[in-house]
């Protein structure tokens, strides 16, 4: 092109370049390629001289790539001259592949010529193709993850297709991973994975939103009927159970259905109207679907707004624990209270827990009212004991205070800031709470067991837990609910259960309450069995603190117990 000497050089120094280099002249013929361009493209170096670059560019692509050489070398000024473009290139089989491209064009006596250096970026795109993969799917079932999910949702929103949102969770699945471990849990996520899309085919999108959460969107579908027949297959496909390495796991779902525009035109809307559904389905018992409906919504900005009222409930004292004692059933002695929240509402006056406490659900505020219990329930248990007695308060825990990794640190300081004896405090916590914790929580309660602080079991058979429930707990009571009190003595079931669970308790060494004792003649039966603590109407309604003192005092006088206090 200079000098023959030149030349040479030039080619010996392209032979040795990794790069792919290839010279066409003005009318697009190659002129010169080295080694690695021939070993990248699949010829030899005979096939390529005089032929037209074209046949290396895709037959889409020939026409811009011909027109654009024929403006530069009428003297145009190269628009990519020296740059590097990402591009498409043809091999010598007809596959197409991903390459890198830098041009040059230049004058000299021979004429006008192009030159590209070239990289084969197959390997890159696909390791972007990987990346963008796990940006955008989950990595344990490779479904869609959330931020994908819902972005597919809103541009089918956003372009007015109408359609329909089923948010799925999982029933039990942490029993599963309790029982089984989370390899086991992490295998049964997979199988559902698997399950989902081979049953509702390519026409329905599906995502992991989290945990045991996936979402389901039936594009172009925005009937009720349609949408009712989705639901019921999905539960269908479940009733089969999952084979996972030698276990037959049975596994249930719960199903919130939402429809769009109907009940969202934004995604999170719609989200959030099947998170209601679902919330609706779960609280119905599980193993169904609802249909959102507007009275969801409107409910759950009910409890919004009495969450709110607690806060300035609880911040200007509106709040107040009342006080039901906790007797000796032989002597009707008074061993304790069991402390119980009410509100003083400024407008609808006393307010039991049930008509506030639902709307805490599982919110942050309900630890921090929980936190107030606890150092109201320790004040209590100073003021009772200050005169040496060793009466003990017992306080209901939060779902949310069960979980907080400091638990035991706050009510360690509560213990110790209004200068009480651990053993005056118990902490009451129900089936439900305790099945739905891991380890650590269990580690926290032998913690405060050390510490000498009490742990009493609520509401015992009520609900799912298992005895070994009463080995796994560091328990120092069992609280036998009053639905096996009421007709211990019209109902055989419900005398043998108590008598049960009274000799297991005593073999335990745990203490035994019997709540809801209402009658004598109750109190004559569970005596009988060797029961010895309890607590009901018949020995004092949950009262204020000055009612409880006065209670107190007056069972504390040498002529009167609570026989004779007319409670």
């Amino acid at each position: 092109m200079d000098s023959p000497r030149t030349a040479h050089i030039a080619k010996d120094f392209a032979a040795a370049m990794h790069l792919a280099l290839i010279v066409t002249d003005r009318d697009g013929d190659i002129r010169f390629a080295n080694p690695a361009f021939c070993e990248m493209f699949g010829y030899t170096i005979e096939q390529l001289l005089g032929r037209p670059i074209t046949m290396i560019i895709p037959e889409r692509m020939r026409g811009a790539h011909t027109a654009g050489m024929e403006n530069v070398a009428g003297g145009a000024k190269p628009g990519l001259g020296g740059k590097s473009v990402e591009v498409f290139a043809l091999k010598s089989d007809g596959t197409e592949f991903p390459i890198e491209i830098t041009l040059s064009t230049w004058q000299d006596a021979y004429g006008f010529w192009a030159g590209a250096t070239i990289r084969d970026i197959s390997e890159r795109r696909q390791r972007d193709t990987r990346l963008m993969r796990l940006a955008s799917h989950d990595t344990l079932t490779g479904l869609q993850n959330r931020h994908e999910f819902m972005s597919c949702l809103a541009q089918k929103l956003t372009a007015g297709i109408p359609c329909t949102l089923v948010l799925m969770d999982l029933d039990g699945f942490k029993d599963v991973n309790d029982m089984h471990g989370h390899i086991v849990g992490d295998s049964l996520l997979q199988a559902v994975g698997v399950r989902l899309p081979y049953l509702l085919g390519e026409h329905a999108l599906i995502g992991r939103l989290g945990g045991d959460e996936f979402a389901i969107l039936f594009a172009g579908t925005g009937n009720v009927a349609e949408g009712r027949i989705e639901a019921t297959k999905i539960l269908t496909a479940f009733s089969k159970p999952f084979s996972l390495g030698g276990l037959e796991l049975e596994l249930s779902t719960s199903l919130g259905v939402a429809i769009a525009p109907r009940h969202g035109v934004e995604a999170e809307e719609l989200l959030a109207s099947a998170d209601f559904a679902l919330y609706r389905a779960k609280a119905d018992g599980g193993r169904t679907f609802r249909l959102f409906d507007q009275s969801m919504r409107r409910e759950s900005q009910v409890k919004r707004e009495t969450r709110d009222e607690l806060r300035l409930a609880l911040r200007h004292g509106e709040l107040e624990l009342y006080y039901q004692p906790l007797v000796e059933l032989a002597s009707r002695r008074i061993l304790g209270f069991e402390a119980l929240i009410r509100w003083n509402h400024p407008d609808r006056g006393l307010l039991q827990p049930s008509m506030f406490l639902p709307s805490l659900e599982q919110s942050s505020l309900s630890a921090e009212i929980g936190w107030w219990t606890i150092d109201e329930a320790c004040r209590m248990a100073a003021k009772v004991n200050a005169k040496g007695a060793n009466l003990k308060i017992a306080v209901n825990l939060f779902p949310t205070q069960f979980r907080a990794y400091n638990l035991r640190d706050r009510v360690i300081a509560a213990v110790q800031r209004h200068g009480i004896a651990p053993e005056w405090l118990e902490l009451e916590v129900t089936e439900e709470v305790t099945l739905n914790n891991d380890e650590a929580s269990l580690q926290t309660l032998n913690a405060m067991r050390d510490a000498g602080v009490g742990v009493a079991f609520d509401d015992f058979g009520t609900g799912y837990a298992s005895l070994s429930s009463l080995q796994r707990y560091p328990l120092t009571t069992l609280k036998i609910d009053r639905a096996f009190i009421s007709d211990i003595q019209t109902r055989p079931s419900d005398a043998a259960i108590t008598r049960a669970l009274v000799a297991m308790s005593h073999e335990m060494g745990l203490s035994t309450v019997a709540e809801g004792i209402e009658t004598e003649a109750q109190e004559a039966v569970l005596l009988e069995m060797g029961c010895t603590q309890g607590q009901g109407y018949l020995y004092g309604r949950p009262m204020c603190e000055r009612d409880a003192m006065a209670l107190l005092a007056k069972a504390q006088t040498p002529t009167d117990d609570l026989r004779s206090t007319g409670t």
